[in-house]
């Protein structure tokens, strides 16, 4: 089918180019997006969501109640951060259509989900850290490179993708102390770092030790499955890594997973003494607003109302 279906007029020998919504125009917007794979790949998922939508209810041309109505279904079937995302995509690709002169803006100004500005996981206490990493077993490569991994998410606030990342040769020196250099979140090369202080880096050398130090441009941390020995971890493999071990010491919660490793490392960071603008600067936070977040918690955290009125009834 093509992007424009012509239709014939009631006016004899005329004719008017109706606009259509096709397959065509959704493979040539994601060919124009300048962005990266995992970018690409979320506006993929969203817009052929959306296509199915479309043809399921025969729309071909559709219009702005068809976009409401497709952003009320997926309110009732996926969750507030998915819809907002998908909506996100189709609002840029009618933004993209007007702009191409292929069909007029129908998406502006459409909202997707009101979404909670707390964060989805939660944080650990450092009773509870220290719980989980001394349930890790020392005695084996396995258990050596899973308490390295923790430790250093737990100090450094590191994303999964930061780990799986990290090179050998990105531990280096900043300073007076050991860092490991990183290539963060939207970033091209590895300028950013996190301080290694004393207990995450005597974990890294000792899994090192244990397994032979790799050579330049091998993962710090690599796999030791026998399917995919020495290869670079995943981001997935990592999260499952963090859940097992959570899970192993008790802690089995939806709401603790991988990333709560980097909410407790800002968490800890702002309850012992840490600044604001430190905090930002140990999670790379763009935006300081991000980091504001972990405030309006501890504040609340910091309130003990309930145990003054506990003490003045039970003394």
């Amino acid at each position: 089918m093509n992007d424009l279906e012509i239709v014939q007029s009631n006016s004899p020998g005329a004719m008017t180019a109706t606009p259509m919504i096709t397959a065509d125009l959704y493979h040539r917007f994601i060919a124009f997006i300048d962005a990266k794979p995992k970018t690409i790949e979320t506006y993929t998922r969203a817009l052929k969501q959306f296509f199915l939508y479309l043809s399921l209810n025969g729309i071909s041309q559709p219009s702005r109640q068809n976009i409401i109505a497709f952003r009320d279904k997926l309110r009732q079937t996926h969750k507030p951060t998915t819809t907002q995302a998908y909506i996100t995509t189709v609002r840029l690709f009618f933004q993209w259509t007007a702009q191409e002169g292929l069909y007029k803006n129908i998406a502006e100004h459409i909202k997707g989900a009101k979404l909670d500005k707390g964060h989805k996981k939660d944080y650990l206490t450092s009773k509870q850290v220290r719980t989980i990493l001394g349930n890790i077993e020392r005695d084996t490569a396995q258990g050596l490179r899973d308490y390295a991994i923790l430790v250093l998410m737990i100090t450094g606030g590191l994303r999964t993708i930061e780990v799986t990342r990290a090179n050998i040769e990105d531990l280096r020196t900043a300073g007076d102390s050991t860092a490991l250099y990183i290539q963060g979140k939207g970033r091209e090369e590895k300028t950013d770092y996190v301080k290694v202080e004393e207990p995450a880096e005597k974990a890294i050398r000792a899994f090192l030790q244990a397994v032979g130090t790799p050579e330049q441009g091998q993962p710090l941390f690599p796999s030791g499955a026998n399917k995919n020995r020495g290869e670079r971890l995943t981001t997935r493999s990592i999260s499952r890594i963090v859940k097992i071990r959570l899970q192993r010491a008790g802690f089995d919660s939806e709401r603790l997973t991988a990333h709560s490793l980097r909410h407790t490392a800002g968490t800890l960071n702002l309850l012992n003494g840490g600044s604001l603008e430190e905090t930002q600067q140990l999670l790379r936070h763009s935006n300081i607003n991000t980091t504001m977040i972990y405030t309006h918690h501890l504040q609340r955290a910091k309130n003990n109302s309930e145990a003054r009125i506990s003490k003045a009834i039970f003394g």
